[in-house]
């Protein structure tokens, strides 16, 4: 059996997630267990307050632990999640998100993500933890 590239697994992770494409997110760097991932900030995520709504920043954070998470090839899915917005995100800001695992099992992955501003604010602190299953994410054929 030959392993995959992590490059391999994250471009079919990226291409068939529709909604991080509809966020606007590219992965700028990847390796198992850990990527960064960025994405623009546009006038439609915007709540009535004239800041991002927080949904966004989650989905943005929840993609980077999707991209750390199964970087093995192993399909991994939340368990749990948590968020932390430690200041507002503005139209046109450039969100950067560093994922790192913290610890993974067979079963088991936690994974601590930030986010940055192009300031290199931090806006928001995510914790995630995933199930490893025992499914490949992508078939090695």
């Amino acid at each position: 059996m030959s392993k995959l590239s992590t490059k391999t697994i994250v471009d079919h992770l990226m291409q068939n997630d529709r909604f991080s494409s509809w966020l606007g997110i590219k992965v700028l760097a990847f390796s198992e267990g850990s990527c960064k991932l960025s994405m623009n900030i546009r006038d439609e995520m915007l709540n009535g307050f004239d800041i991002v709504h927080g949904g966004v920043t989650f989905a943005f954070a929840d993609s980077a632990l999707a991209v750390a998470s199964n970087s093995y090839n192993k399909l991994s899915v939340a368990l749990e999640t948590s968020i932390t917005f430690t200041a507002p995100v503005k139209c046109g800001d450039q969100l950067t998100a560093v994922a790192n695992e913290i610890s993974k099992t067979n079963k088991i992955g936690v994974y601590n993500i930030l986010i940055t501003n192009q300031n290199k604010v931090t806006v928001g602190v995510f914790k995630g933890t995933v199930y490893r299953t025992s499914k490949s994410l992508v078939n090695d054929a």
